[in-house]
C-alpha cells in the first residue's frame, strides 16, 4: 500500500447523503489532486445528529468503497464534517503573563492564553471544535494578528471559539470508526464548505456562506479574514419536500421527484401543469402549487438565516453578500429568492482549490466534502509519520484543527 500521508481524505456526514472525497498530494507542491469521489444516501441521522450508529456507519462505508475504487488507495483516516443545531461559536478573551520583557512569544504562550481564554468560557458539555484569533493586543498594542516573535510581559487574546455537544461529537466519532475510519479532527461542515468557495477578497471586505443541507442550513459570517460568527437554522431540503408531500398530498418519494425536477424559487408570472412519471403512472400537478409551497419553506428558512445575520451584526452589512453551498442551494431561482429576501448579492459556490477532474464534484453539493479534504491535505503535509492503519489498537483522540480559518485563503498565495 502506498504511505497514506500522501493522500487527503473529506467525508461529510449529511443528515440524507455521506460524500467523500479522495486526493493526491503533489510532494513537491504540496496542492492536492482528486484522484476518488463517492457518495451514498443516509439514515440513523436527524438534524444532522447521529440518532442510530448503523446507518451513517454503512453510507460512510458505501461511499468510501466508491472512493477506494476510483482512487485505487485504501482509506484509513479522513477529516469528517460535523452538524446540528448544538453548534455554536463564542466570543472569548483572556490575558497572561509572558515574563519578562524581553520575552519573545512563542508557541507555547499561544496555545496557553487559548486555554486561559476558553477555561470557564466554554461549557464541560461542549467540545472546543476551533478557536479562531480575532485579535491580539501586548503590552498596551493591540490590534496585532500574529504576535509571534514580538517581545513582551502581557499578551490578551480576544477570539471566537466555535464549539459542539460533546455526547454528538462522540457519536460521531462511534459511527465512523464503526465503518473503520479514524477522525482526523471534526470540522462543522458550513466551515469546510468556506474553505473551498471562497476567495480573499471575499474574506476581508465580509461575506457570508449559506449551507443548505437536508435538514439543517448552517450559516458561517467572515470578515477582516477571520471567521466572526457561526449559527445553524433547523431547516433543509427534506422539509421542502415534507411541505411537498403534504400539500400535494402524495408520498415523500413522488414529492422528492417533484422538488428535484421541477422546483423553481420564483414565480415567473404564468402557470402550467407539470408532470413526473412514478410506477409508470403520470402524475400532473399545478406548477403554481407547487411553487406556492416552495417559497412558503424558503422564505421560512431564510426568515431564520436573516436572524442569524441580525445576531452577528451583519444583517445588510455584508460587501460580498452571500455564498450559496449544499445540495438544496441547486433548485431553480433559489438564488433570486435569496437576494430579495436578504438584500445582499447572491451566487452559488462551486468548490475550487485542487487539480484533477471528477464527475459531480464541481458541484455545490460536495463543497464541504472538497473544503475537508482540503483542511485535511494542510494537516498531512506537516505530519511527521503516515496515518494509523486499519484495526489498529488503542484510543485516538480528534484533534482540533487550529489555524483552518487563519489559512482559509493559503491556496490564492503564490
Amino acid at each position: 500500500m502506498q504511505e497514506q500521508s500522501r493522500y487527503a481524505v473529506g467525508i461529510d456526514v449529511g443528515t440524507t447523503t455521506v460524500r467523500c472525497v479522495v486526493g493526491h498530494i503533489d510532494p513537491v507542491t504540496g496542492a492536492p489532486t482528486i484522484v476518488g469521489v463517492g457518495q451514498a444516501a443516509s439514515s440513523g441521522m436527524r438534524k444532522g445528529a447521529v440518532i442510530n450508529l448503523a446507518g451513517p456507519a454503512h453510507a460512510i462505508d458505501a461511499a468510501l468503497g466508491d472512493a477506494e475504487r476510483m482512487g485505487g488507495h485504501e482509506i484509513n483516516e479522513a477529516t469528517m464534517s460535523i452538524n446540528g443545531s448544538h453548534i455554536m461559536s463564542t466570543r472569548a478573551d483572556g490575558m497572561i503573563a509572558v515574563g519578562s520583557l524581553e520575552h519573545e512569544i512563542n508557541d507555547s504562550d499561544l496555545r496557553r492564553i487559548e486555554d486561559v481564554a476558553t477555561t470557564g468560557k466554554i461549557p464541560a458539555n461542549r467540545e472546543v471544535l476551533e478557536i479562531v484569533p480575532l485579535s491580539y493586543t501586548l503590552d498596551g498594542q493591540g490590534g496585532i494578528k500574529n504576535p509571534l516573535g514580538m517581545n513582551g510581559m502581557r499578551l490578551e487574546i480576544s477570539a471566537n471559539v466555535v464549539s459542539a455537544m460533546t455526547p454528538y461529537v462522540a457519536s460521531l466519532q462511534k459511527t465512523t470508526e464503526m465503518a473503520t475510519v479514524i477522525p482526523n479532527a471534526i470540522v462543522p461542515s458550513v466551515m469546510a464548505a468556506a474553505k473551498s468557495v471562497l476567495n480573499e477578497s471575499q474574506l476581508e471586505s465580509g461575506v457570508a456562506v449559506i449551507d443548505m443541507g437536508g435538514a439543517t442550513t448552517g450559516v458561517a459570517i467572515f470578515e477582516d479574514s477571520d471567521l466572526q460568527y457561526v449559527g445553524i437554522v433547523p431547516y433543509g431540503g427534506m422539509h421542502v419536500t415534507n411541505d411537498l408531500a403534504i400539500g400535494l398530498k402524495v408520498d415523500p418519494e413522488i414529492a422528492e421527484k417533484v422538488k428535484l425536477a421541477y422546483a423553481s424559487a420564483v414565480v415567473r408570472g404564468e402557470t402550467s401543469d407539470v408532470s413526473i412519471k412514478h410506477d409508470k403512472e403520470v402524475m400532473v400537478f399545478s406548477e403554481h402549487e407547487v411553487k406556492e409551497i416552495i417559497d412558503a419553506r424558503l422564505e421560512e428558512t431564510f426568515e431564520a438565516v436573516q436572524k442569524e445575520l441580525k445576531k452577528a451584526g451583519r444583517d445588510g452589512q455584508l460587501p460580498s453578500g452571500v455564498v450559496l453551498v449544499g445540495g438544496a442551494a441547486q433548485m431553480r431561482g433559489v438564488a433570486e429568492l435569496v437576494k430579495a429576501q436578504l438584500g445582499l448579492a447572491v451566487r452559488i459556490g462551486k468548490p475550487g482549490g485542487y487539480g484533477g477532474v471528477a464527475d459531480g464534484v464541481e458541484s455545490s453539493s460536495f463543497a464541504a466534502a472538497v473544503g475537508l479534504m482540503l483542511i485535511d491535505s494542510e494537516s498531512a503535509e506537516h505530519a511527521k509519520s503516515g496515518h494509523s492503519s486499519k484495526g489498529s489498537g488503542g484510543s485516538h483522540t480528534v484533534k482540533k484543527v487550529s489555524g483552518i480559518l487563519s489559512n482559509l485563503f493559503n491556496r490564492y498565495k503564490s
